[in-house]
C-alpha cells in the first residue's frame, strides 16, 4: 500500500499546503495519561524520507519495541520533521472522559507544533477542537505516513511514561502492561487498590473504590 496517497491527493490540490499527522496512544489502558502526537513532514521532502530511511514505518502496533525506538528516533531528529506532543492525565480522563481527553491531547499536539497545519490527517473518527481542519482516516495509521508517523510518537512517548511510573508504582507491573488490564494487573489492583495513575472511573478501577477509600486521583 502506498502510504502517501492521502498526503498526495491534498498536495496536489494544494502544492504549499502545511499537512500534519495526528494519532494517539492510550485511550484504553486502566492506567497512565492518554497521549497524542501530531507531525510535520515538508512536502518536498516526504517522498525521498518514504523511500528511505522511513521506508517499512507504519502503524505502530505492526512495529516491535525495537522498530518503534529506530523510527522515533528518526522522527525527532532528521531535519526538517517538526512534531508535538499532548498529554491527558488520569484526573482529566475521569473528570471529562476518555473521548473528550483524547481530543484534548491531539489538540495540545497540534498547538505544541512550531507552526500551525493548514490541514490535519487525524486516525479514526472526527477529532472536535483541532486548531485546524481535519481529514479523519479509520485505520489511518495503516494508510498514512504522516498518521503512522505520529502512532510511533504517541506511542512511545507514552511507553516511556509508563516505564517511569514502574518505578514509582512498582507493584502493578506498568513497564511490562503499560497500564492495561493484563491478569497481572488486574490481581494487583485486587491486592493493593488503585493509585492515583489508575483511571477510577474505568471498570474494574471503579468497582474497587468501594473497598479502597483512601485513594484520590
Amino acid at each position: 500500500m502506498n502510504l502517501l496517497h492521502h498526503e498526495h491527493t491534498l498536495w496536489s490540490a494544494a502544492p504549499a499546503l502545511r499537512l500534519a499527522g495526528i494519532d494517539e496512544a492510550g485511550r484504553g489502558p486502566l492506567a497512565g495519561p492518554v497521549v497524542a502526537a501530531a507531525i510535520l513532514i515538508p512536502p518536498a521532502a516526504i517522498d525521498t524520507l518514504y523511500n528511505g530511511p522511513l521506508a517499512g514505518l507504519t502503524d505502530s502496533k505492526r512495529l516491535t519495541p525495537a522498530q518503534r525506538d529506530h523510527y522515533f528516533a528518526l522522527l525527532t531528529t532528521l531535519p526538517g520533521i517538526r512534531h508535538g506532543i499532548g498529554i491527558a492525565s488520569p484526573a482529566e480522563i475521569d473528570q471529562i472522559n476518555i473521548l473528550n481527553a483524547t481530543w484534548h491531547a491531539m489538540r495540545r499536539a497540534t498547538e505544541a507544533l512550531p507552526l500551525l497545519p493548514d490541514h490535519a490527517l487525524v486516525d479514526g473518527l472526527p477529532v472536535k477542537g483541532l486548531p485546524c481542519p481535519s481529514t479523519a482516516i479509520v485505520k489511518g495509521d495503516a494508510q498514512s505516513l504522516l498518521i503512522a508517523a505520529a502512532s510511533v510518537l504517541a506511542k512511545v512517548t507514552r511507553d516511556r511514561i509508563m516505564d517511569d511510573l514502574d518505578k514509582t508504582y512498582p507493584v502493578y507491573g506498568f513497564a511490562a502492561n503499560k497500564g492495561y488490564g493484563t491478569t497481572a494487573h488486574i490481581r494487583a489492583l485486587h491486592q493493593h487498590g488503585p493509585c492515583p495513575q489508575h483511571r477510577r472511573t474505568f471498570r474494574p478501577v471503579q468497582d474497587l473504590l468501594t473497598f479502597f477509600p483512601g485513594f484520590t486521583a
